[in-house]
């Protein structure tokens, strides 16, 4: 609605200008009014040259590729009018482009110059904002060592080693970034029901796993939780999740692994698009790239959290992908000894 008031102010002001200047001329409305046209072909056709600029740099420097939602967000109203100009143009044959375009294009060029590099406050990006926010206020409570009663997330690790008697061969936190974006309170409802044959997942939480009898079930108790005073709130608790991943060979793999929380709440904002007009039409998979980006460029920048957490991408839409043999598979990229490690029981 602002905008619509917005809009009315400026023509409101534009025609005041032109009456006030009285350099329309009234014996002339044919040609002031395919100038008009002329103009909005002008003003769409740089608009587009900026909009496929930027488009083709997402393709070429970011490996963003066009995808269905790209097509379905594209709005068609500025299309219409950029082809209906141009039909009137050519329907009373006159020039689509003249000798002023070329001026235009320098003027917009110009002004636009001065703005390259000053990037505004408010421009942040969705996934952006939501990678800093995750950083900042959820890996930065579970990952570095707080100097008194927290030692840090691989000193956690191996408490938890040292307890339970098992070996972790990679000491990162697994963070799982799900094609849909859903996220399921347990990483083992990822697991493929009535498939024996594949390799799955059971939390460390002392709950026994379907797929296990009770006589085979080993009851883990999973990482130590942390509280500390934040905004207000007394003792509040972080804590994350271990699992071990039950394999047709060998003894279980252990890991510690959660999904994505931030990409889940976007799950969850799609799914009530009603209720969140402004970003009823967000590009999902933008959105997505961003934080997967912006949090590994935080990651590596940080001393306090480098090599200790690890993306790994699940596409939970493939009926044949399934989540253990993902992680297994990222486990022996970053361990290949790991089966000479578990092998020993401390």
């Amino acid at each position: 609605m602002d905008q619509i008031y917005i809009y009315a102010m400026q023509v409101v002001l534009a025609v005041g200008v032109t009456l006030g200047s009285q350099s329309l001329n009234q014996n002339d409305k044919y040609h002031w009014m395919f100038s008009i046209v002329r103009y909005v072909v002008y003003d769409l056709t740089i608009k587009g040259t900026k909009n496929l600029s930027s488009i083709g740099y997402d393709m070429l420097n970011k490996k963003r590729w066009l995808h269905t939602q790209l097509v379905e967000n594209i709005n068609v109203g500025p299309i219409i009018i950029y082809i209906g100009s141009i039909v009137i143009l050519l329907s009373n044959n006159e020039k689509i482009f003249s000798e002023d375009f070329l001026l235009l294009f320098i003027a917009y060029l110009i002004i636009q110059y001065p703005e390259l590099g000053s990037t505004p406050l408010s421009s942040i990006s969705y996934g952006v904002g939501m990678a800093c926010n995750f950083y900042e206020g959820y890996l930065m409570h579970v990952i570095p060592s707080d100097g008194a009663n927290f030692g840090g997330f691989i000193q956690n690790v191996q408490a938890f080693e040292a307890r339970e008697g098992i070996v972790v061969p990679v000491r990162k936190l697994f963070i799982i970034i799900t094609k849909s974006m859903y996220s399921p309170p347990d990483l083992q409802l990822f697991n493929k029901e009535n498939r024996p044959d594949l390799s799955k997942l059971e939390s460390c939480s002392g709950h026994l796993p379907s797929f296990l009898d009770i006589d085979d079930a080993v009851m883990f108790q999973s990482l130590e939780d942390r509280s500390r005073d934040v905004a207000g709130i007394r003792n509040r608790s972080y804590k994350n999740t271990a699992y071990k991943i039950h394999r047709q060979r060998g003894p279980p793999v252990y890991l510690v692994a959660e999904c994505a929380t931030p990409l889940y709440t976007l799950y969850r904002v799609m799914e009530n698009k009603e209720l969140y007009d402004d970003l009823a039409k967000v590009n999902v998979q933008d959105v997505c790239d961003d934080f997967c980006s912006t949090l590994l460029r935080l990651l590596d920048r940080s001393s306090e959290c480098r090599d200790q957490v690890e993306l790994v991408h699940y596409d939970d839409r493939d009926p044949e992908a399934n989540l253990a043999d993902v992680l297994l598979n990222r486990i022996q990229q970053l361990e290949p000894r790991f089966e000479e490690l578990i092998s020993v029981r401390r």
